[in-house]
């Protein structure tokens, strides 16, 4: 059940994101945690281009009682954690150890 909780959120920002965020910059979500008690969660994202990441995260930020309402709307059952927006540094690592070996 909490993998699926899990996934709804992530679903859920990606779609938000995707929908809300300008055309100029790329944010990507890329996993979600969720704590055991549902109430708080971290929602990880990559931004493109780099040089954007600051703005991204705190537009992302700014927007979260905006993804709380889309998220009401879009998941039964299960209320809007507290999330906090933040880059995916594990994958900015993966994506520059790519570019090294290629």
């Amino acid at each position: 059940m909490h993998e699926k909780n899990v996934e709804a959120l992530r679903g859920a920002a990606a779609e938000f994101l995707s929908r809300e965020a300008g055309r100029q910059t790329l944010i990507t979500v890329t996993r979600a945690e969720l704590s055991d008690n549902r109430r708080t969660g971290i929602i990880f994202i990559t931004v493109f281009p780099d040089t954007a990441e600051q703005e991204a995260v705190q537009f992302a930020n700014r927007n979260r009682g905006e993804l709380g309402k889309f998220f009401e709307k879009r998941v039964r059952g299960m209320r809007m954690p507290h999330v906090e927006f933040v880059i995916d540094e594990g994958d900015k690592h993966r994506r520059r150890l790519d570019e090294l070996t290629n």
